[in-house]
């Protein structure tokens, strides 16, 4: 059975999509952290990050950056911060959160934006991603 990833990725259930190609996919957190969190997975379910070979470690890295890059022209940040912390979906997922102190990076705290600020944030992110 595939992963609520994997379904995200593969269309069959929505998503603010910010960036994507044959093998990773890039959306808002729908509990986000932050305004502009994104995760990055790989398409492939593969459940501990350290698990990939090191071609798909490689390429999902170099993907993020990417994402990364986008976030910080798109959302008024300091830097982009990364973690990889997810023990809830067996499928690896990179956090991207933008961030302006080490304290924005507390996952005890999430946030809620309407719909309209979702897809807004997500277009904004997408337009920047090269």
């Amino acid at each position: 059975m595939a992963t609520i990833f994997s379904r995200i990725a593969d269309g069959e259930i929505p998503s603010y999509k910010v960036a994507a190609d044959d093998k990773h996919y890039a959306f808002l957190d729908i509990n986000p952290v932050a305004r502009g969190h994104v995760l990055v997975i790989p398409r492939r379910e593969v459940d501990y990050i350290f698990d990939l070979d090191k071609e798909e470690y490689t390429g999902l890295m170099l993907f993020a950056r990417r994402v990364a890059k986008a976030i910080e022209k798109a959302i008024p940040c300091e830097r982009v911060g990364v973690a990889v912390v997810g023990l809830e979906v067996p499928h690896t997922h990179i956090h991207l959160l933008p961030i302006n102190s080490e304290a924005d990076m507390d996952f005890s705290k999430k946030h809620s934006f309407p719909a309209e600020e979702m897809q807004a944030i997500a277009d904004a992110i997408a337009k920047e991603f090269e």
